[in-house]
């Protein structure tokens, strides 16, 4: 008899849904406050929901140590039961709202290409309600995703964290060329394009220390790698116009951006050549989300690339690899 969804003798009839997500996240993570972490629980709550779930079944779901979480054998065997019973609930949600909710989706920030996808979607299904968030950053996007309280966002899905990617699907949009944001006093910032070469000694911020972007920092360091530039230590995070206009003042660090960035007070955008990198763009959303807004996001996305070429790439263009194997592929 299924150990999860059938009762038996010394087994309820009901497992409450949320000690299977506990159990789930705990299995994904394999660290009890990164799962709290990405449930927004606390730890202590994560915890005796686990023990709860594990007194229900009768049955040890992981081995704990000071160092190390595992998964006992027992656990192994019931967590694919587990997703099922999750999976099963989120089509019933989706099922039962039947698309009437809205759809939030996470294009940034304001200026950004994305927005080009949006309103095409909203154009081919205007019975749905796609609203925009620009919170910016993949990682807490997706963790946000997982959550449920986000549906679907932008970025570089290489960069995740491979316990993310497990509940997440892509579909490739885009190559957004790389550009460096300069104060517009600094020696480059009067070129058209500043080649990578030149930055050869600078310290460039690229989101060092923000939980929300590492997908970024790691492309940046990858890019930088070999090439004498050094990603800037972690600095505040600068929200809204006068803070980042306030930070660069202060700190005059050239920032990598991309070159659709909008521009700032005090500051000016210049495209990378030689080569030309590219920061690969994904449309991301959790795999068992059911919407009819998502079918329109996603078709819009096809869309909108084939006709921008917005997949297009060239021999002179930086890619890493692994991004590079990643936008071929879609699930």
């Amino acid at each position: 008899m299924n150990p999860i969804s059938g009762p038996g003798p010394g087994l309820p009839r009901d497992i409450e849904p949320r000690l299977l997500r506990a159990f789930a996240a705990v299995a994904d993570e394999l660290h009890f406050t990164r799962a709290a972490a990405r449930l927004y629980v606390a730890q202590q709550a994560l915890s005796r929901d686990v023990r709860r779930l594990e007194r229900e079944l009768g049955a040890e779901l992981f081995v704990r140590s000071t160092r190390a979480v595992a998964l006992t054998a027992e656990g192994e065997r019931l967590l694919p039961y587990a997703r099922r019973v999750l999976q099963a609930q989120d089509e019933l949600h989706a099922a039962a709202d039947g698309g009437s909710r809205a759809l939030l989706v996470d294009v940034n920030s304001p200026g950004l290409a994305f927005e080009r996808v949006l309103a095409r979607a909203r154009e081919l299904a205007p019975e749905c309600e796609l609203m925009a968030r620009y919170e910016s950053g993949l990682t807490g996007a997706a963790t946000e995703i997982m959550a449920g309280r986000l549906d679907a966002s932008f970025g570089r899905y290489a960069g995740l964290a491979p316990q993310l990617r497990a509940g997440l699907a892509q579909q490739p949009v885009r190559y957004e060329r790389m550009a460096v944001v300069l104060p517009d006093d600094h020696p480059l910032a009067a070129q058209a394009a500043v080649r990578l070469d030149e930055l050869r000694g600078e310290s460039v911020y690229a989101g060092a220390g923000n939980p929300r972007t590492p997908e970024w920092t790691d492309l940046a360091r990858q890019l930088f790698a070999g090439r004498g530039i050094e990603v800037a230590a972690p600095a505040p995070l600068a929200v809204g116009v006068e803070e980042f206009r306030r930070i660069m003042a202060k700190h005059r660090n050239p920032v990598l951006a991309v070159v659709d960035f909008p521009a700032m007070p005090g500051s000016v955008v210049r495209p990378l050549v030689d080569p030309v990198p590219l920061s690969p763009v994904s449309l991301v959303w959790n795999k068992t989300l059911k919407h009819p807004g998502l079918a329109a996001l996603r078709a819009a996305a096809t869309e909108v690339a084939r006709s921008e070429g917005w997949l297009e790439h060239g021999p002179n263009h930086w890619i890493p690899e692994t991004d590079a194997l990643i936008m071929m592929s879609q699930n």
